[in-house]
């Protein structure tokens, strides 16, 4: 059973990261951003059922719990003797990796909680009297079945507003507007969970948070025909917010990351936006997310046979006994 762990927890998450370096640049960003997440979200649950399936084996090894069971504790524990830390290796990362998924689940759900409790504009756009220069996209509630989708809506400070022009200020609604309607918060916190339970996922985490920013720098070109504006509208936010940042304390600015995708304090962030932004849009090579979607497909066939391999084990174990 060992060459499942080593697929699955060790080989398919860093062959993510690959991917993701093959497919960034060269797909559509909001294409890329899908792919990436889901990819990212489908290899991280892979390997949390691969420690699943070997903390099993590690309780399966107690002899107690194996004369409850009728089955043989050292059939079971053979099976891996040559890597005896396997198995209760395993059940300590899966704990850890729990918790880490949990943490982040529970700070996605309150950062987007106390966004919602901002007073609901009557159009789509909430200008807040606030010296702080920022503005994020709060995504709406889900609706219950047959009801309309609610879209959400942008908050902007006046901060941010008198930092624009009115053609900068069109520019960036566009971008938040974008964030909505591609629901680009579920990408992010799927592969923030996924960063969460596999540290190697941490990267492909980030960059779907710039691959969603792209997407929506795109989006926003479109709709305002003129990509160097938007461009524009980029550099001045950043630059006024890091000015507002660092001379100020306090102020109203996203807590989360799923709301303020990808923050501009992040170094090199801006400028790679920027230099994409000013470059005619170019073609991309559509066949390319094939590759972390292989990836992803082929970890879930081996987690699969891992739990075959430990329904057989049990088996194995169980017809051992006299």
């Amino acid at each position: 059973m060992f060459d499942h762990f080593v697929w699955s927890v060790v080989v398919s998450p860093p062959l993510i990261v690959l991917a993701a370096f093959a497919v960034a640049g060269r797909l559509a960003p909001a294409l890329a951003a899908r792919v990436l997440a889901w990819s990212a979200a489908i290899v991280a649950a892979a390997a949390m059922a691969n420690l699943t399936v070997f903390a099993l084996k590690a309780v399966a090894e107690v002899p107690a719990v194996a004369r409850a069971m009728g089955w043989s504790a050292t059939v079971v524990r053979d099976d891996t003797a040559h890597v005896p830390w396997v198995s209760w290796g395993s059940l300590a990362l899966l704990i850890a990796a729990s918790a880490a998924v949990g943490m982040t689940h529970h700070r996605h759900r309150r950062d987007l909680r106390a966004a919602r409790l901002l007073p609901r504009p009557e159009g789509d756009v909430l200008l807040v009297d606030d010296a702080a220069v920022t503005a994020f996209a709060v995504p709406g509630d889900s609706p219950g079945r047959g009801l309309p989708r609610d879209p959400g809506w942008v908050v902007v400070t006046t901060g941010m507003r008198a930092a624009l022009s009115d053609e900068q200020f069109a520019a960036l609604l566009a971008h938040e507007r974008a964030h909505l309607a591609g629901a680009h918060h579920r990408l992010v916190r799927l592969a923030e969970l996924a960063g969460a339970a596999h540290p190697a996922l941490l990267w492909v985490s980030r960059q779907v948070g710039f691959l969603v920013e792209r997407a929506a720098d795109e989006q926003a070109a479109d709709e305002v025909g003129e990509r160097r504006l938007v461009a524009q509208a980029v550099g001045q936010a950043a630059l006024v917010a890091a000015r507002s940042r660092a001379g100020a304390r306090g102020g109203l600015a996203p807590a989360s990351s799923m709301l303020h995708v990808a923050s501009p304090a992040r170094p090199g962030v801006v400028p790679r936006r920027v230099e994409a932004l000013l470059r005619p849009a170019r073609g991309t090579t559509a066949l390319l997310w094939l590759v972390p979607a292989l990836v992803a497909a082929g970890t879930v066939v081996w987690t699969g046979e891992a739990i075959y391999d430990l329904q057989e084990l049990l088996r194995l174990a169980y017809h051992a006994l006299p």
